[in-house]
């Protein structure tokens, strides 16, 4: 990982990767490996069988609770998003509910409709705590004759383009250059939050999350590839004059985005265009 990542969207992958909710459901199940050992010890197959599927079960339940609080994550953040595709955190409830139901009958000997009922109170617990996965599509209303979908898949593939912007900079070794893609990305991210927040901008927008930022891509990307092969200063040199442009462009359209204005660039998206092709960095 690229030591000079953005700070804020560092800090908040950090806490939401190592953040302790839906971590207990990891240690709940613990007490089976003992008594596992403890039928082996005694020849209890059946035993053997149900507490090793039981830790097995509920170690499976208590990684899709993370994946399912993860993506919950993700969409808590966005103000335009689509529910998850997985329901999750649903389905991790689903597998401790019948573990604990099959565990109760099958290990502990509980009649059938105890088992349900220990079924039913893992279920009930499960969703007290983490709640069921968002099923609503956080919708935008149409504008300028894009549609909903339209404006939703254009920040999409945006915010795809900005991450493998920063991916590619990790594979850059140099300081400068480093800290000057990390201010592209930042300014792009705060253009994206413009249209998530006012989707009428997506008129303005669009030309320039097509062209320019995907124009940082590639260039980026390019150099990333290139600069491995080659220590050449004049590549350097080139490179940073692009990313120059660049930002100046991304910190104008932002601005005229806070300002209402309408920004037309077709002037500077030709201008960007000839300097690529002349600086040879693609």
């Amino acid at each position: 990982m690229n030591q000079f990542r953005k700070p804020k969207r560092f800090v908040s992958d950090i806490l939401q990767r190592y953040s302790p909710r839906g971590l207990l459901l990891y240690f709940l199940p613990m007490a089976l490996i003992p008594a596992t050992f403890i039928a082996l010890g005694k020849g209890h197959l059946s035993d053997i069988l149900v507490n090793a599927a039981g830790f097995a079960f509920y170690m499976l339940a208590a990684w899709c609770l993370r994946k399912g609080l993860q993506a919950e994550h993700s969409y808590a953040k966005s103000r335009i998003a689509r529910p998850p595709q997985k329901p999750l955190k649903t389905i991790a409830a689903v597998i401790t509910a019948l573990t604990t139901g099959m565990i109760a009958w099958l290990g502990a000997g509980h009649t059938l409709p105890v088992a349900l009922m220990f079924a039913g109170g893992a279920f009930l617990g499960m969703y007290l705590s983490y709640g069921f996965d968002p099923r609503d599509e956080k919708k935008i209303t149409a504008a300028h004759g894009y549609s909903r979908n339209e404006i939703l898949q254009t920040l999409e593939d945006s915010s795809r383009i900005i991450r493998s912007i920063e991916q590619a900079n990790d594979r850059i070794r140099n300081t400068e250059l480093n800290q000057r893609i990390e201010r592209i990305c930042e300014v792009a991210d705060s253009i994206l939050a413009e249209i998530e927040a006012d989707p009428r901008d997506i008129r303005r927008a669009r030309k320039f999350l097509n062209v320019y930022l995907d124009g940082a891509r590639q260039v980026t990307e390019g150099y990333a590839k290139t600069h491995q092969q080659t220590q050449s200063g004049e590549l350097e040199q080139n490179f940073r004059n692009v990313l120059e442009t660049i930002e100046s462009v991304f910190q104008e359209q932002h601005q005229k985005l806070l300002e209402e204005d309408v920004f037309d660039l077709d002037v500077k998206i030709e201008v960007l265009t000839t300097q690529l092709k002349r600086e040879g960095i693609l």
